[in-house]
């Protein structure tokens, strides 16, 4: 049975006085506001200083400590992830002129913060991580200066297990949040913040994917007006869809369904508000070269066109492919076992487009990426504009997170991921300045100057 938390506030109070400015990225939040428990038991210097540090395993430096632990040098010992330097994660703003642009601008996060069971369960995937770094009071930390920091006024997050501990430190930065548990035996699922003092929630829905026959993971939709612009409203999804690289069939039925659902559910809201701005953001754990992703830019598929196994792009995604250490896969049995599965059935058909002639699927929502749209450096950007990465463990390195939008909205600025250099010298996430294994996309929208709410909307709202 699905658990569910969720709290509202119609007329917020006034924000904090710490939140009057931005902080910059490297604000490190006070104990009193990252305590998930009273004052007198709050964060201890004593409990995290070994964390802080960065030096948990270091044995002493005094003369006679070296003296006992004295060891011969040897040039082909691999240096301990522990005592490894952790290089600095710097993250840039790259801005566009958009001159449709509106003065009403807002901040959106998307962050898959790798929930604390998932990080245990799947310790394989992080076996060059520095243990530190693992540890959920660390992380908590990390993702909440990172949040925090960036003063974003909406915040998607997937991969969440922790929320009321979010929740508590998020609450102190004057957000408002809801949840939405998967289903089944699963214990994290998605959660959607918002400043409450920059929006108001005018009407939320969450989807269950396992009562339309499919697997445990849910979906967020949630419709906000902006306090300060009453004539400004906008839809927000968040999903999380789970990660089966070896099943593209699988993938492919049920992903085109969930996104055909998702995005039908989220046409009928913004039309009912007078058809509002839609923004999707989550791990869609598909990348930019993908079929996958082309069904979700073009909104439309000829899915027989495509091998089955090949539609998230993730099996060529291997670290040690990406970085070119492998051999060249393409050998004569691997074509064959690509010739044997890349055919589709009538019930896989019928699964991906809802009928069983049906060969093209389709979406009705016309999407944009908010970092395709504003490119960066080759150095961080692939061919399409998305982020060389935006996830790294032992077992993949790729892009697969994302923030599409729809008409209404223009990205005014993105802040750029690191380059790989950067992400390969930290030998994974998390690390010390990031603390999941993605990264979190960062845009600045504003509405455009066409997009206010028609006669039906305000009908609507003042029924409420």
């Amino acid at each position: 049975m699905g658990f569910e938390a969720a709290s509202r506030r119609r007329h917020p109070p006034p924000p904090p006085s710490w939140l009057c400015a931005r902080s910059p990225l490297s604000t490190r939040l006070s104990p009193a506001h990252l305590s998930t428990r009273p004052a007198s038991r709050s964060f201890s210097c004593k409990s995290t200083a070994l964390c802080c540090s960065g030096d948990s395993t270091r044995p002493s430096s005094s003369p006679s400590a070296r003296s006992y632990g004295r060891r011969w040098y040897n040039p082909l010992r691999r240096v301990p992830t522990e005592d490894r330097p952790s290089p600095e994660i710097v993250r840039r703003w790259i801005e566009a002129d958009q001159p449709l642009a509106s003065q009403t601008k807002f901040t959106m996060v998307s962050y898959n913060i790798l929930g604390d069971k998932n990080a245990s369960k799947h310790r394989d995937l992080y076996t060059d991580i520095p243990s530190q770094y693992m540890k959920w009071e660390w992380r908590k930390r990390v993702i909440c200066e990172e949040l925090i920091g960036w003063n974003p006024d909406i915040i998607c997050l997937q991969e969440v297990d922790k929320y009321f501990e979010l929740s508590k430190i998020l609450e102190k930065a004057g957000y408002v949040g809801s949840y939405k548990r998967r289903t089944g035996d699963a214990v994290d699922g998605c959660a959607i913040f918002w400043k409450a003092n920059e929006f108001w929630l005018l009407e939320e829905e969450s989807i269950k994917f396992k009562e339309l026959g499919l697997r445990d993971n849910v979906a967020q939709l949630s419709v906000f007006q902006a306090c300060k612009a009453e004539s400004k409203q906008l839809l927000v999804g968040n999903i999380h869809v789970l990660y089966n690289p070896s099943r593209g069939d699988v993938k492919l039925g049920q992903i085109t369904f969930q996104i055909r659902h998702l995005s039908s559910r989220a046409n009928s809201l913004s039309e009912k508000w007078g058809s509002i701005p839609v923004l999707l953001a989550g791990d869609f754990n598909t990348t930019p070269q993908s079929a996958l992703y082309k069904f979700l830019s073009t909104s439309k598929l000829d899915i027989v066109s495509y091998d089955r196994r090949e539609l998230s792009g993730q099996r060529s995604c291997h670290p040690a492919q990406v970085f070119g250490e492998m051999q060249d896969l393409s050998n004569s049995l691997f074509l064959i076992d690509r010739f044997l599965t890349c055919c589709w059935t009538d019930e896989e058909i019928k699964t991906a487009s809802g009928n069983a002639e049906g060969e093209v699927v389709t979406h009705p929502l016309n999407l944009k990426s908010s970092y395709a749209t504003i490119r960066g450096s080759a150095r961080t950007r692939d061919s399409n504009g998305e982020p060389l990465a935006t996830s790294y463990h032992s077992k993949f390195f790729g892009t697969v997170d994302y923030i599409w939008y729809s008409k209404g909205l223009v990205p005014t600025r993105v802040l750029d991921t690191p380059s790989v250099d950067i992400l390969r010298r930290a030998g994974g996430l998390p690390c010390k300045k990031v603390g999941s294994d993605h990264l979190a996309l960062v845009s600045e929208f504003a509405f455009t100057q066409d997009s206010d709410v028609g006669e039906g909307t305000l009908l609507a709202t003042s029924q409420m």
